[in-house]
């Protein structure tokens, strides 16, 4: 049975790719904040680790306890104030780059760490980078500064794992219908702005699952999957 780690699992495109995955028979470790969220996912082959993604401790035992590894889904994420960089406290900041950078740097690092020591040696790492990786939004310093900063990351850890047989890929993501972009459309509408293209959760799910069934010779290194209309290609 193959077997995948989903930061961020307790809700948006976290919980609904791990119900993708349990779904196509995968043994599925479900990391978040809130084990009573985790515990909703009721499967046999789901595993609660809740833990939160920013303590160094959690996550390496976290990792350890779900032991061999296939896949981490790199998920974990949070958008911070909408506002432009001199409304920005330290604190927010900092709060945006431990759960975004840090986090994720904790978790590759864990999922690296168990790949390179198992028998067999292997798997693949997803990180969630966005669209904003590309094309920011307004008022959205400190969660596009992060994102870019994922894509260094996922660059490194394709590098570093070639020798261990180790994958690492990106997907960037525009307006999945989770609670982010449910507030950042309210947050529009109380400008007077029009709603934002959105897509479903669900075809995010089954382009995560795409890259993580590839087999070893093969990587998507870099996906976009974006609402249709999103104006990111173009002038305005």
């Amino acid at each position: 049975m193959k077997s995948i780690i989903i930061t961020g699992a307790s809700s948006g495109i976290g919980r609904v790719t791990a119900q993708h995955f349990l779904h196509h028979g995968w043994r599925v470790g479900l990391i978040a904040r809130r084990a009573d969220r985790l515990a909703e996912i009721d499967h046999a082959n789901a595993v609660p680790l809740p833990c939160d993604v920013t303590d160094e401790h959690a996550i390496d035992a976290a990792f350890a306890d779900f032991g061999h590894l296939d896949v981490l889904f790199n998920n974990a994420g949070m958008f911070g104030p909408q506002a432009t960089i001199d409304e920005i406290s330290l604190a927010d900041w900092k709060e945006v780059v431990d759960v975004n950078l840090t986090g994720m740097f904790l978790c590759a690092r864990a999922a690296f760490r168990q790949m390179r020591w198992q028998d067999p040696q292997g798997g693949r790492i997803i990180n969630n980078g966005s669209i904003s990786a590309w094309t920011p939004r307004e008022g959205s310093v400190c969660y596009t500064t992060t994102k870019h900063g994922v894509s260094g990351l996922t660059k490194t850890l394709s590098l570093d794992g070639r020798a261990f047989g180790i994958a690492c890929g990106q997907i960037d993501i525009g307006n999945a219908r989770t609670d982010l972009v449910r507030n950042l459309e309210t947050a529009r509408a109380a400008r007077g702005l029009d709603p934002l293209p959105t897509m479903a959760v669900e075809d995010v799910a089954r382009s995560v699952h795409h890259m993580a069934t590839l087999p070893p010779e093969a990587n998507v290194q870099s996906m976009m999957v974006m609402a249709t209309k999103m104006p990111h290609i173009g002038r305005g």
